[in-house]
């Protein structure tokens, strides 16, 4: 469910999201061991713009499941609650 969600918000998200947030991101969810050192590193470095980051994050975490989904979606409430708000993501429950 989560992770259809995020399918459905991800052009917003890659739009909207700014390169700190992404590092934000990427760091709670290294925390949570969704991503781990090498994937973290790969999206920052592997992809040049902004734009790429979010895609490959967006995906990377959607690939993972529902329950990765959930989290990213989590930690982008307590991240940024108006960006949070302007994906219309308050409909997913958070864990």
């Amino acid at each position: 469910m989560a992770d259809k969600v995020l399918a459905s918000v991800r052009t917003k998200f890659v739009e909207r999201i700014s390169n700190e947030l992404i590092k934000q991101l990427l760091d709670d969810l290294l925390e949570d061991v969704v991503l781990n050192e090498g994937e973290k590193d790969a999206i920052l470095e592997e992809n040049k713009s902004r734009a790429d980051k979010a895609r490959c994050l967006i995906d990377t975490v959607k690939k993972k499941g529902d329950e990765a989904s959930r989290k990213l979606i989590a930690h982008l409430q307590s991240r940024d609650l108006m960006l949070y708000s302007t994906l219309g993501l308050s409909s997913v429950q958070p864990l």
